[in-house]
């Protein structure tokens, strides 16, 4: 069974410009037709337990990006290739017993990676369900770069299971399977380029967080508190100046040229608050504003929220709540519309 939803074309023009998406979910009764569920993936799955096979897949695509699910009753050997000029992360949900990929043995607490062009060999125990996201190597390694200041490529070659620690393995774990239900609950705010870009980056700082084998705190930003200060100032200019745009914390690393560390520490310092934290405010105050000026009749929370980056509708409602002291869909009713269209 699939169910795959496309970009809709009814919503207004006053909201971002539509964007190429994809959801695909799908039932197997056979491992060539779970082998086959993967886009632009050469492999074949080999059922190596008897009995009936089940199996299931869920599949979020945008920007060159897949988020996905795969569940399978059976053990079964996994050969092939991905699809070539990708990086791909993946981590048990559940398994019964212990498999092994590309000779390693792996457990519950194991992130498995490999690069497109890499051979694939992976025993997968019985009742194995696997959550993984394939990225373009070119995209993984710029952010990586820009953002981090880390060679990610440089620390993953020849590493087929990372050394995670397993409260690492869980927060990456959790925060894919979060994505991936937030998005199929509501596949139709993925039309939004900002929604995209928004979700794009959470699951780049998300790779790039797992596989961080650093320990050293004493990497802490070296920068005077002058220089802290004065980022912070740049920063905050910058996002009055754009305040009308989806910015990220990604997007403020790449403008000021510094790290994500480096930005961190220096908002904690002048501030006492994270960048994510202040970014968040102001976006959480745009939407604001754009939701006292909607027409209830022509736009929805979802619409809004989307617009403005937000991914998790559930969330957003937390938050927004928390800062204004009430809910958005009670600021849209109470809209005072036309004042002003979005």
């Amino acid at each position: 069974m699939t169910d795959t939803h496309a970009p809709f074309s009814d919503l207004s023009d006053a909201l971002d410009e539509q964007a190429l998406y994809s959801l695909v979910r799908r039932e197997s009764r056979d491992a060539d037709e779970q082998a086959a569920c993967l886009r632009d993936w050469d492999q074949i799955y080999e059922q190596l337990s008897p009995g009936e096979f089940e199996g299931r897949f869920m599949e979020v695509w945008f920007r060159g990006i897949q988020l996905f699910r795969e569940v399978a009753n059976q053990s079964m050997h996994e050969a092939g290739t991905m699809r070539a000029g990708d990086r791909v992360l993946g981590v048990p949900v559940a398994m019964e017993g212990q498999g092994y990929f590309c000779g390693r043995p792996i457990a519950p607490d194991a992130i498995m990676t490999m690069r497109g062009g890499d051979e694939m060999d992976f025993r997968a125990p019985k009742h194995f369900d696997i959550v993984a996201v394939s990225i373009p190597i070119d995209i993984l390694t710029r952010y990586a770069k820009e953002i981090e200041h880390r060679d990610i490529e440089q620390e993953l070659q020849h590493v087929a299971v990372v050394q995670a620690s397993k409260a690492a393995v869980n927060e990456f774990r959790g925060f894919l399977l979060t994505a991936l239900e937030s998005v199929s609950r509501t596949p139709a705010m993925l039309q939004y380029p900002a929604m995209q870009k928004g979700l794009e980056h959470a699951l780049l700082s998300s790779v790039v967080k797992a596989v961080d084998r650093s320990t050293n705190e004493a990497a802490r930003s070296t920068a005077s508190p002058t220089a802290r200060h004065a980022i912070v100032s740049r920063a905050q200019e910058y996002m009055r100046t754009h305040v009308e745009e989806p910015l990220t914390v990604e997007d403020l690393c790449r403008v000021l040229g510094v790290s994500r560390r480096t930005l961190q520490y220096s908002f904690q310092e002048v501030l006492q608050l994270n960048p994510v934290s202040y970014l968040r405010a102001i976006r959480l105050n745009g939407a604001r504003r754009m939701l006292k000026s909607a027409d209830p009749q022509r736009h929805s929370v979802q619409d809004i929220a989307a617009r403005w980056g937000f991914w998790h509708l559930s969330h957003f409602a937390n938050d927004y709540r928390r800062m204004f002291g009430e809910l958005p869909s009670e600021t849209l009713r109470n809209t005072t519309y036309p004042a002003q269209q979005v």
